[in-house]
């Protein structure tokens, strides 16, 4: 089952126990993927990969409004962003740790023999391809800098 399908299936679960904030989260979550198999070049469907990439875009995007919220005192904001990435989280594969980061991260700069801060394009293009979905992209950045200088 595709993230896609597995996401209207989860609607209709939503629908069906009267989950307000659950439904309100994977409607969003299919508004975009489909938004996404309509543009141009999209072909009409979306593959788990190209979902995988929006999802952490959705969990992103919520994290950050209940960030600025908090910081405005807005709690009451803040709470339902919260909740909405919470939800939308759980079709993400698990995120790795710091120290597993910093462990693929050694690998790759001992393999690619990179020496400095002039090899971080080459360290971070390949392991945002072996990482994808897997690590936030800002940790694996921090970790890749500490690593090269």
């Amino acid at each position: 089952m595709t993230i896609f399908e597995q996401v209207n299936e989860d609607i209709k679960a939503a629908m069906k126990a009267k989950e307000k904030d659950k439904l309100d989260a994977l409607r969003g979550v299919k508004s975009a993927l489909l938004l996404a198999a309509t543009e141009k070049g999209g072909g009409g469907n979306v593959d788990d990969a190209t979902a995988l990439k929006i999802i952490q875009k959705l969990v992103k995007q919520r994290k950050d409004s209940a960030t600025i919220f908090r910081e405005q005192n807005r709690a009451d904001l803040a709470e339902p962003e919260e909740l909405q990435a919470e939800i939308i989280e759980a079709y993400l594969p698990k995120q790795m740790g710091e120290a597993e980061v910093k462990a693929e991260v050694a690998a790759a700069v001992e393999q690619l023999g990179a020496s400095g801060m002039k090899d971080m394009g080459k360290v971070m293009g390949m392991l945002n391809k072996k990482l994808a979905g897997k690590v936030d992209g800002k940790m694996l950045a921090d970790a890749v800098k500490a690593a090269l200088s």
